[in-house]
């Protein structure tokens, strides 16, 4: 089965989805219980930050890269004509 195929069936995008956000609860759920013993920062004992610390620059990264691409890589459909 092609990579293309894959993306194109929505079924299969729907289900891929649903994975991934069960799997991004499943580490929030693993972090809030998961013992830490030698404690560097403050913000290591708060439950599920790592988690929700990871999801966040992820997001972040996403909308950096998004907005770097309007800004310095999409150009107008008559840039070249100019």
């Amino acid at each position: 089965m092609k990579l293309e195929n894959i993306i194109e069936n929505q079924q299969t995008m729907r289900t891929l989805k649903v994975v991934l956000y069960v799997a991004m609860a499943v580490f929030v759920v693993i972090d809030i219980f998961m013992p830490r013993h030698h404690v560097e920062f403050f913000w290591d004992e708060i439950p599920g930050f790592s988690a929700a610390f990871g999801i966040a620059a992820f997001a972040a990264v996403v909308v950096a890269a998004k907005v770097l691409g309007k800004l310095f890589l999409q150009k107008d459909e008559d840039y070249y004509k100019k």
